[in-house]
């Protein structure tokens, strides 16, 4: 038994090493502790900025909205005056055209035929003109010969007669002759212009935005029906003739004005305003999508503009208030709306400075669509959290999402 009994130096050394274990153990968590909280402190909050702008430059709220395509006032598809052959196109898409330029031809076989034998008919009549005149000539003489037997005695008043009548008789030949040749000039004319109908010109100047008729095809004025006849050869737009055409709904036509600013916006370039103006409302409405048609004009076209380009319009109001005015405080910038935020009915925003934020409280102006005017607080160039949320706070580290 005294064998199995513990030694008492034994016992104090293993409640000294337990003792050594939890100490070890709480180092331990505090050094996680510590490389934790490190980690957090430096990882940062990636924000999204935004720059405040010039209230100057930047454009007035819109008065209205709507949306629309570009349309050329001088559009036309050409098409030939005959039915005939296509023996040649001296065109393409996006070829520039003057106006009277010939861009196609027909065959004009039959036409040319049809000139040279109004011609031909024409000399024919005209030599029967010269036999009639020859026997005009003697049939005077005739009458002459008559006349003076007849005062002798010689001859019976019916010869005389017969004479009188054979002289009319070849004059009206010869009237109607001539009248013949007149009527062959104006066949040869009708023949002339079938011939000139066989070159197909431009009408206009302006730029070909479509082909529609190949060499060897038929092309006609009118519709054959089945596909096989064409009935235009190329459309031509006058590119100096874009406009904007939109339609207005008829319970807000009347904020729009003849000669009203509006700035358009091309969906194809959407960062790029494009001043212009009202030119003419429709003095029409459209029962069936109760709106009002309205064209704008360009205030300077340029070559990125194209026919059926969809566009958006905000028709604007009057000038706004500028510096030196005595209407009130003159905005200093202009901001999103969503950097904003409230707090006990004051507004504030969030600058970024050096990588971390600065809480600022903002004086506001009015509204300009989705912008909103700073009177007080912030100045032009400042960056700006773009969309503020409550867990940002006044000193707070932050990166700037790219």
């Amino acid at each position: 038994m005294s064998s199995l009994r513990i030694d008492n130096r034994s016992r104090k050394t293993g409640n000294r090493g337990k003792w050594l274990g939890w100490i070890a153990a709480i180092l331990l968590l505090i050094l996680l502790g510590a490389v934790g909280a490190s980690y957090l402190k430096q990882s940062k909050t990636v924000v999204e900025v935004t720059t405040a702008r010039s209230a100057a430059n930047a454009p007035e709220a819109a008065l209205l909205n709507a949306s629309g395509y570009v349309t050329p006032r001088r559009r036309s598809s050409v098409a030939a005056k005959i039915t005939g052959k296509v023996i040649e196109v001296d065109t393409d898409e996006g070829m520039h055209v003057k106006e009277g330029q010939i861009i196609a031809r027909l065959d004009c076989s039959e036409s040319n035929a049809a000139i040279a034998s109004a011609r031909a008919d024409k000399i024919s009549t005209q030599a029967s003109v010269q036999d009639l005149q020859v026997n005009l000539g003697n049939a005077e003489r005739e009458l002459n010969r008559t006349q003076q037997l007849t005062d002798k005695g010689l001859q019976t008043p019916q010869a005389l007669d017969a004479a009188k009548t054979l002289v009319e008789s070849y004059k009206a030949r010869i009237s109607l002759t001539k009248e013949q040749v007149t009527a062959a000039d104006r066949k040869i004319d009708a023949a002339q212009e079938n011939v000139n109908n066989c070159a197909i010109r431009a009408p206009f100047t302006g730029q070909v935005v479509s082909k529609d008729a190949q060499v060897g095809e038929m092309v006609s004025p009118i519709s054959a029906g089945g596909g096989f006849t064409r009935t235009g050869i190329a459309t031509i737009v006058d590119m100096d003739s874009n406009e904007i055409e939109v339609d207005v709904n008829e319970s807000y036509i009347a904020r729009v004005t003849p000669h009203q600013r509006v700035v358009a916006t091309l969906d194809a370039y959407p960062n790029w305003q494009i001043p212009s103006h009202v030119r003419t409302i429709i003095p029409t409405a459209d029962r069936q999508k109760a709106t009002v048609k309205v064209r704008i004009t360009f205030d300077k076209l340029d070559p990125r503009i194209l026919p059926d380009m969809g566009v958006k319009v905000a028709f604007l109001g009057d000038e706004p208030p500028r510096a030196g005015t005595n209407s009130g405080p003159v905005a200093k910038a202009l901001i999103t709306g969503s950097a904003v935020r409230q707090q006990d009915g004051k507004s504030y925003v969030f600058l970024v400075r050096d990588g971390k934020l600065e809480r600022r409280a903002v004086t506001l102006g009015s509204q300009r669509g989705d912008d909103v005017e700073v009177l007080a607080g912030v100045s032009e160039g400042d960056t700006l959290v773009a969309k503020s949320s409550d867990t940002l706070r006044d000193g707070q580290a932050v990166e700037i999402k790219q």
